[in-house]
């Protein structure tokens, strides 16, 4: 053999050898730096208390907003402040004006003034005389002083009773006002009553000396007649109670 092909034995055995051991350590290069990694991300993955990357810093922060946003759907039980509009019940406050006595409606029986409007008079509030009228002939007037401390509102008109009468007159609608007529203490109410026809026309005539007044709360005022008592027939006729005699006497 010669010299030559000796040499080229050896540095093929060698080249062999060479490569061998580059494919070796390569394989082994491999085992030491790829099996770290899947395995450290397996046991992260594992307990997730493994250190993290800066970069994993930023998921926990990330991770820390989203809760917070969680936080955030639970405000939508702000709509439960909806129920704060229950607050227009102070509306109810308007109902403590009457209680306090400020209102002005039928509750305080005021007259729209604020002022208390004045009671039904009665019989003992009042004392009712009768005296013949100069004019027109065959009337009567009437004449109704409030004796009483407070003011008080007579009825419409006198529903006067003559003897034994049942039936209450007809009254004058003419004579009708435009409200009930009240009297201060001291003061009078006035009423006309025709007694009977000037010609004669009326029928039924009698004479009697009493007449009876009744009043809403069921008092009864007696008046006394002039002397000798008056006459009366179907021709009967009352006025409303007025604030002053000539208007009584105009009907």
């Amino acid at each position: 053999m010669s010299a030559r092909r000796i040499t080229r034995t050896r540095l093929f055995a060698a080249t062999t050898v060479a490569l061998a051991a580059l494919s070796l350590t390569a394989c082994e290069g491999d085992e030491l730096t790829g099996s770290p990694a899947p395995e450290s991300s397996a046991s992260a993955s594992a307990d997730g208390n493994s250190a993290r990357p800066a970069g994993g810093a930023k998921e926990d922060a990330g991770d820390t907003g989203s809760a917070g946003s969680t936080g955030s759907a639970g405000s939508t039980g702000s709509s439960g402040s909806a129920g704060s509009t229950g607050s227009t019940g102070s509306a109810g406050s308007a109902g403590n004006d009457k209680a306090s006595g400020s209102g002005t409606g039928a509750d305080n029986a005021s007259d729209g003034s604020g002022s208390e409007a004045p009671g039904a008079c009665s019989a003992a509030d009042v004392r009712i005389t009768a005296a013949n009228a100069p004019r027109p002939i065959n009337h009567l007037l009437l004449t109704a002083t409030n004796t009483g401390s407070k003011t008080c509102a007579l009825p419409p008109y006198p529903a006067a009773r003559f003897g034994e009468a049942q039936a209450v007159p007809p009254v004058a609608e003419s004579s009708k006002p435009q409200s009930l007529t009240t009297l201060a203490p001291g003061e009078s109410g006035y009423a006309g009553v025709r007694l009977s026809s000037g010609d004669g026309s009326g029928g039924n005539g009698y004479e009697t000396t009493a007449l009876t007044i009744p009043f809403e709360d069921g008092s009864i005022a007696r008046v006394k007649l002039p002397s000798g008592g008056v006459y009366v027939d179907t021709a009967l006729t009352v006025t409303y109670w007025q604030t002053s005699a000539s208007n009584a006497l105009e009907y």
